[in-house]
């Protein structure tokens, strides 16, 4: 498949074309392109690429045809499309749902959705009929059903890999809007979506994890040392649990949902109270479901990126940076990390109690003060009637500093207790929301503004920039700054070969790169 040939398509496309001084004849292109375009194997790319290169076309000639892309036929099957592909004794069956409309000349949404109970499956065999049926929305699109087991869960670089090898299989049949593919799943599969997005969002729009749980991944017996939350920082999330399921329970669930939103996650939280570990929510839920994925279509080349990736991680791209090397020494992370969840101040008061009654009062502390003591009844708070959850009571009722009055059951007799409430303030540590990593990790935040990319990296030693003809200007020096040094300025050239290097990798028309910047890390 596309996505797994292009490796080593670099050196492949080096040769010199500076002896064409004539414009290659459109037919002879034509061939060359479309052997590129229907290109499968190692051999097919390597062939096709090597055509086009020789032929000594132009740059903006060769950008055209790519950015138009493949012809598409009308002779395609539609309706449940099973396949297949083998990897290593292992055989990854999936499905297309493909509308029975289906029109070459327009684009097509994908939802790629991962499916539940992985570990309940020993092998990985077909699984249903293949169609979307529960889940399926109104607008006509393209779904993709893949499938895992307990030995290829979705949380797996073969599965992030298998995913990719499937989409690029479907790009080659059928015309896919490459900004509108989103990643959906239902329990396992919903954890699965969190794992996607953590290690390789760029050919993807959004995820939509329901009733899954991104806690599941931080289980010691998975063994995963690739979990960086601040990677979901990247794409927008659609989030659904139920109030009711015995698994992951919207009481779970929200502290969870809430800590990411706080740290820059974008995050629409559609909790179901009455929800248990199913979808008869559905009916309610879709028609926002579906509005989330209209309105968010991915930009393939946003101007500000961030990425976090570990020493060994196959995945370490985002969109157009990619980190190349760590440090051979782990530094500190100086930047705010949606991994650590900073806990907000504690007010002490200074009481240990079940419910209403006093198991103990600490020594010097406001409840001692007050004149509380053991085994004493708390019936009201500045008339407020406490019964399960002090505390609650206090941080609703009493302001530090203001005035307060107890009424108290002790030895049968009823006793007021006035003073000020003025409880001891103190910060609980951080909590990582995610176990930390043992092995070292490096991230790169990159913001871009006319030809000038700013970069503040952390255990980073060398990093590379994609230059875009669609997001940079070619005729004018490019600046890159790397914690606040300049780390290069100048024009950049433009490159057939790295052109067609990276639009083979991505098969993608609306991501395309005539340069790269490698950058080292002073």
């Amino acid at each position: 498949m596309r996505s797994i040939l292009i490796a080593t398509l670099a050196s492949v496309m080096a040769c010199s074309v500076s002896g064409q001084s004539a414009r290659p004849l459109a037919a002879e292109l034509d061939r060359a392109f479309a052997a590129f375009f229907s290109a499968v194997t190692f051999d097919d790319m390597t062939a096709a690429t090597e055509a086009i290169v020789k032929s000594g076309v132009a740059f903006d000639e060769a950008y055209g045809r790519l950015k138009k892309g493949r012809t598409y036929s009308e002779k395609v099957p539609t309706g449940v499309v099973k396949g297949q592909r083998r990897e290593y004794g292992s055989v990854y069956h999936y499905s297309l749902d493909v509308p029975a409309s289906y029109d070459p000349k327009r684009r097509y949404p994908v939802r790629i959705h991962l499916h539940g109970g992985i570990d309940a499956r020993e092998f990985g065999g077909p699984r249903g009929t293949g169609a979307m049926d529960e889940l399926a929305g109104d607008e006509p699109r393209i779904y993709v059903l893949p499938t895992a087991w307990s030995r290829a869960r979705w949380w797996s670089d073969d599965q992030l890999a298998n995913l990719r090898i499937i989409l690029a299989a479907a790009k080659q049949s059928y015309n896919v809007d490459e900004n509108r593919v989103t990643v959906s799943g239902v329990s396992d599969g919903g954890t699965g979506a969190f794992y996607v997005a953590m290690r390789d969002s760029t050919p993807y729009a959004s995820f939509l994890p329901l009733i899954g749980s991104i806690m599941v991944l931080g289980n010691p017996i998975f063994g995963l040392d690739d979990l960086y939350p601040n990677n979901l920082r990247a794409k927008p999330l659609f989030i659904v649990n139920g109030g009711r399921d015995p698994l992951y329970p919207t009481g779970d669930v929200t502290p969870i949902v809430r800590y990411l939103t706080q740290g820059g996650v974008p995050v629409t939280y559609r909790p179901q109270p009455q929800g248990d570990h199913n979808i008869l929510w559905w009916p309610a839920v879709k028609t926002s479901f579906e509005r989330f994925e209209r309105e968010h279509a991915r930009n393939p080349l946003p101007d500000t990126l961030t990425w976090q990736c570990g020493e060994r991680d196959a995945f370490c791209r985002v969109h157009w940076l990619m980190i190349d090397r760590l440090t051979s020494t782990s530094e500190p992370e100086p930047r705010p990390d949606v991994n650590v969840v900073p806990m907000p101040a504690v007010r002490r008061f200074g009481v240990r109690a079940t419910g209403a009654r006093v198991l103990s009062t600490s020594e010097g502390s406001n409840a001692e003060t007050l004149g509380l003591a053991r085994f004493d009844v708390v019936l009201t708070i500045n008339g407020r009637p406490v019964s399960d959850d002090m505390d609650d009571v206090l941080q609703k009722c009493c302001k530090p500093g203001a005035p307060i009055r107890l009424t108290v059951s002790r030895n049968d007799e009823t006793i007021e207790l006035k003073g000020r409430y003025q409880p001891s303030t103190e910060l609980e540590p951080t909590m990582t929301l995610l176990p930390r990593r043992q092995s070292r990790s490096g991230r790169v935040d990159i913001v871009k503004n006319g030809n000038t990319v700013r970069a503040t990296t952390s255990g980073v030693a060398e990093y590379t920039l994609l230059i875009s003809p669609d997001q940079f200007n070619f005729d004018e020096a490019v600046t890159v700054i790397t914690n606040g040094r300049v780390s290069f300025m100048g024009k950049v050239e433009r490159s057939v070969p790295t052109l067609l290097k990276w639009a083979a990798r991505d098969d993608d028309r609306t991501m395309l790169f005539g340069a790269e910047l490698h950058v080292i890390v002073n």
